[in-house]
């Protein structure tokens, strides 16, 4: 499908919103709560080449699978004790509010509408707000390297806290690697499966029961 022209003209605009972004969000809050690295490094912006990850983005188009690249960040910095937590979620809450942003769009401009002309605009929405679901779900999964590992750190008592963490950047990039082989020499992908199930019930919950 990513080589239909078509589907690469909706496509490709939408997933540079998406990816920059998810990224600005972590760089924002993190100089909110007064770490200056990101804006050091030249991703406190809006210019999607300085979140784009070159190899991420070829993995994309080849595998179906990519990343950009991740918001330096130094906790050091940090003037409130749940600043961590926030910096985690801030890329989650991006896209999922570019979801909800894209289905108000839906409902407010396209939804009772015919026109034709407008047939390739009505499937960049709906490509916008299943997308942005598909990233924040994706997410949100507790493995690292992704936000949802971060984010569990920091909602688990110490203890326990520090053990993830220590298993998590162990083992995390490996159990997500296998996950995602599994995919491609079985017939079910766990987590096409993990994905896709919340990401319709919420699509179909923000495209049809507003």
């Amino acid at each position: 499908m990513l080589l239909n022209p078509q589907f690469l003209l909706l496509f490709v605009p939408v997933l540079l919103l998406a990816l920059t972004l998810h990224e600005f969000a972590h760089a924002w809050t993190a100089a909110h709560f007064g770490d200056p690295t990101p804006q050091r490094a030249g991703r406190l912006s809006l210019n999607p080449l300085k979140h784009l990850d070159p190899l991420g983005t070829l993995f994309l188009f080849v595998a179906h699978f990519g990343w950009a690249k991740p918001v330096p960040v130094n906790p050091r910095y940090f003037t409130h004790p749940r600043a961590e937590l926030w910096v985690s979620l801030a890329g989650i809450i991006a896209n999922v509010l570019q979801a909800v942003l894209y289905a108000a769009i839906w409902h407010l401009f396209l939804e009772t509408s015919s026109w034709g002309a407008l047939r390739l605009i009505k499937g960049l929405v709906v490509l916008g707000v299943m997308l942005n679901l598909s990233l924040a779900l994706f997410n949100l999964l507790p493995i690292f390297p992704l936000d949802g590992s971060h984010v569990l750190t920091q909602l688990l008592p110490r203890a326990q806290a520090l053990r993830f963490r220590a298993f998590s950047e162990r083992y995390g990039a490996i159990i997500l690697l296998a996950l995602l082989a599994l995919g491609y020499v079985s017939d079910v992908s766990p987590l096409q499966v993990l994905i896709s199930i919340p990401r319709n019930w919420l699509a179909n919950l923000l495209l049809q029961g507003f």
